[in-house]
């Protein structure tokens, strides 16, 4: 008698002619973006899916989550609405000259607003919730791990362990941000706080000290699992930024990365003394040479401190605050010490050496190019992948892992021409390739278009920030190559630039292309004169 077994991950035939069955068709682990699409997607096509997500509190650990995960719950959602929050200080500064007759002295709430942000995802959290619902997909609160190459373990919040198989097992687990190891001197407290303790905890669909009792009981002492020492116990991750009990007075922001320049803009917009301290010459590394030194510009124009070439020694607590000490010999006192220095796969707590999956030194996922590990019936998508972090790219991979796996139409995700923010204020927007990137890439020449210009609004605010545009274009096929803006609304601008990329676009079908008048997006289609000819193999010489 032949049984048929899973090869390759599909079914195939031994000697005693049964089927393996499976309790689910895909079994999802972590529901964040990746995990939310690619279960709603091949749940859509047919298959039995069930996925498992950590409890939910705002603040991260290796033992809570959330269904929506990092973008929705700790990530884009909240900080842009804490963007937008903090912006408002700008435009009644710039609405004085437009009229408007305002009190010198103009309240803030910060626990009003933060109460708003916890209301938000805390309502996309049902709602992401019920979409899993609505595709049938079943949903389990807990910690999932793979125990076999077709076999899930959940353990759920009372302790009690639950086991799976599927014939699919997709890893969406996410990344978390690290903290780096700084020398410092801090009493330790003699258990790290709990959830309870956390602004906006007791909005949370789960009651903390319940949630904080249960998660003791399923993996131990909070206080005592990893807690950081020294230095790392004085700081902060984003995570905590995005739910301060208090609105820090004066901030001091380690890292040069889109994390660390935004939180520096959102905590200088609510009218904290913010310093930024990075590595390098200028911040945003692997960003267009040209468009970092205008983000630079304009963080110092909005009053940021800038510590370039820097990094911390040491950090000491005080009565009155925790004293930065770099290594240059500076010494600044803060109320808040936030590490924005990276973040870290979520694939420690998985158990896949033990099944045979392949990380990398990261700890990333390793993944071909349809999204499969060297496991057959193992996959992976989004950030524990460290291939290109942006939830829109995890929803790209979600998707295409369901059209491939359920859906019959074998797909690999298109990394080329995806366009991303970074949501300083104002803003910066990118898609396609650097100047750098297309110069190290390029057969021949390259022809550089720019515009810098004071935006209309500025004219009568009087504010004085530029606004600068960006084209690279491949000078022999006209192909535009790539696009950068750093201004108001760049990322709204930057998407419609998207598209035509992506198309193909030519510089002559930009010029070609009617502009909206007045507006700061028709400068993409009016840039006439090239700014500097670079040929193949030299450096880039930016107008720094």
């Amino acid at each position: 008698m032949a049984r048929k077994m899973l090869i390759d991950g599909e079914l195939s035939q031994t000697n005693d002619g049964a089927e393996t069955q499976f309790e689910y068709d895909l079994f999802v682990i972590g529901a964040g973006s990746g995990g939310v699409r690619a279960a709603r997607f091949s749940a859509n096509s047919g298959a039995k899916v069930g996925i498992c997500e950590l409890p939910y509190h705002p603040i991260s650990s290796e033992v809570i989550g959330g269904v929506g995960g990092t973008c929705v719950i700790r990530g884009c959602v909240p900080k842009k609405i804490l963007v937008y929050g903090a912006a408002f200080r700008g435009e009644i500064e710039d609405a004085r000259n437009y009229g408007w007759e305002l009190n010198e002295n103009v309240d803030f709430n910060w626990k009003k607003l933060l109460q708003k942000k916890t209301d938000e995802i805390n309502r996309l959290n049902g709602i992401y919730k019920r979409l899993l619902s609505n595709a049938g997909v079943k949903l389990f609160e807990g910690e999932g791990k793979i125990v076999g190459p077709h076999e899930v373990e959940i353990t759920q919040l009372d302790g009690t362990k639950l086991c799976y198989s599927a014939k699919h097992i997709l890893i969406a687990t996410g990344s978390r941000a690290q903290r780096p190891r700084i020398p410092g001197q801090a009493m330790l407290a003699k258990a790290r706080r709990t959830p309870g303790h956390l602004s906006g905890a007791k909005a949370a669909p789960v009651g903390a000290r319940h949630l904080g009792a249960l998660l003791i009981t399923m993996f131990g002492c909070l206080g005592c699992r990893g807690r950081p020492r020294g230095g790392r116990e004085l700081g902060i991750t984003s995570d905590e930024a995005l739910s301060l009990e208090e609105l820090p007075k004066h901030a001091v922001v380690l890292g040069g990365g889109y994390i660390a320049v935004e939180f520096a803009s959102i905590w200088r917009g609510l009218g904290a003394t913010v310093d930024l301290i990075f590595r390098r010459e200028l911040p945003l590394r692997g960003f267009d040479d040209e468009m970092r030194a205008v983000v630079a510009r304009n963080l110092e124009g909005r009053g940021i401190n800038l510590h370039p070439r820097t990094n911390i020694k040491e950090l000491i607590k005080t009565e009155g605050g925790v004293k930065v000490i770099t290594d240059h010999g500076e010494e600044l006192v803060a109320d808040v010490v936030l590490f924005a220095t990276g973040r870290s796969p979520n694939s420690k707590r998985l158990n896949l050496e033990a099944v045979g999956v392949e990380l990398d030194g990261t700890g990333a996922v390793k993944v071909d190019e349809y999204s499969k590990t060297n496991v057959p019936s193992i996959w992976a998508v989004g950030d524990v992948t460290n291939r290109m972090n942006l939830t829109p790219v995890a929803l790209m991979e979600g998707t295409l892992f369901a059209n491939t796996v359920f859906g019959g139409k074998p797909s690999k995700p298109d990394y080329s021409n995806i366009p991303y923010a970074v949501f300083s204020i104002p803003p910066l927007s990118v898609v396609g390739h650097s100047e750098e990137q297309a110069i190290e890439q390029a057969n021949g020449d390259i022809l550089v278009f720019t515009s810098s210009f004071n935006p209309m609004k500025n004219t009568i605010s009087g504010r004085q920030e530029k606004s600068v545009m960006k084209l690279v274009v491949d000078a022999e096929t006209d192909k535009v190559l790539g696009a950068s803006m750093c201004g108001p609304d760049a990322p709204e601008i930057m998407q419609g630039i998207a598209i035509a990329l992506k198309c193909g676009a030519t510089k002559a079908q930009f010029d070609s292309t009617v502009g909206i008048h007045p507006s700061a997006a028709e400068e993409f289609v009016t840039m006439r004169s090239v700014t500097r000819r670079v040929a193949a193999g030299s450096k880039p010489k930016t107008n720094l």
